[in-house]
């Protein structure tokens, strides 16, 4: 007994892989969050198999699905299986039952969005999408923005207010990158401030991932994670005051700020 996650493409349908292809073909059965959606994909690549609707509401059919079947592979929407679908409960099902699970690697959102940010990647926190109680958005952002990058899903009917937040928690001069429609045509990789971004997005349109650039701590041995922010509010123009003001409100203390603004001179 097998259970295949497979990836699907997030837009461009050449982001799909040989073995994705092949895993599909070799499914009795093709589970997903959206029959139509999948239908589409399995025809423009000429694969004919049975699917079974698996989405949030539908869930508790799971059981019911591995007990018809001995090879399911299991496709979202868009992106890799696990994230903000059923796949993880499925996954938990199956290894229950004793099935052999496979998560094939692919498309997803998450890295192209961080990796093109320029915003420090070595560290990083995926927060999905956040809740929709504003009061809740911000505590969890608090809990998860010290010393990392922080990496968020969120829906074009929402973005404003997000944004809006994420002022209140890391300032508006605080350095993001907003990634919409990404491998479509119309992909856009949006750079700069969270106060510019709420001025530049006044009718958000497509999903989005938001890059947070990470809130500096006030311990020791912070110093690399200053000089990324420094070089990322540099970018945007940000100089003197202005400079200062910004690493100060992403958490660094003023006097570390303003020695990274106002280097001493070696010379003298």
């Amino acid at each position: 007994m097998r259970l295949v996650l497979v990836p699907t493409p997030i837009g461009n349908l050449e982001d799909i892989t040989l073995r994705a292809l092949r895993a599909l073909r070799e499914a009795e059965v093709v589970a997903c969050e959206d029959t139509r959606r999948t239908g589409i994909l399995l025809k423009h690549f000429g694969i004919s198999r049975p699917m079974v609707r698996l989405d949030q509401p539908t869930v508790s059919n799971a059981r019911r699905l591995l007990e018809g079947y001995e090879q399911v592979a299991y496709a979202t929407d868009a992106g890799t299986p696990g994230i903000s679908d059923p796949g993880a409960e499925l996954v938990a099902l199956a290894l229950e039952e004793g099935w052999k699970v496979e998560v094939l690697p692919g498309a997803t959102a998450l890295i192209p969005a961080l990796v093109a940010s320029g915003l420090p990647a070595a560290r990083f926190a995926f927060e999905g999408f956040l809740p929709q109680k504003s009061s809740e958005r911000r505590e969890r952002l608090e809990q998860v923005s010290v010393g990392r990058t922080v990496v968020l899903y969120e829906a074009p009917h929402r973005l404003r207010d997000t944004l809006s937040d994420l002022i209140k928690v890391y300032g508006p001069l605080h350095p993001v990158a907003l990634a919409r429609e990404l491998s479509k045509l119309h992909e856009e990789i949006w750079r700069g401030s969270l106060g510019n971004a709420l001025e530049y997005f006044k009718e958000p349109r497509g999903e989005f991932v938001v890059v947070l650039g990470p809130k500096a701590t006030k311990a020791e041995g912070q110093k690399p994670i200053a000089e990324d922010l420094l070089t990322q509010l540099k970018g945007q123009g940000l100089k003197g005051k202005e400079l200062v003001k910004a690493l100060t409100e992403a958490g660094i203390p003023r006097n570390q700020a303003y020695a990274l603004v106002h280097p001493p001179d070696s010379s003298k």
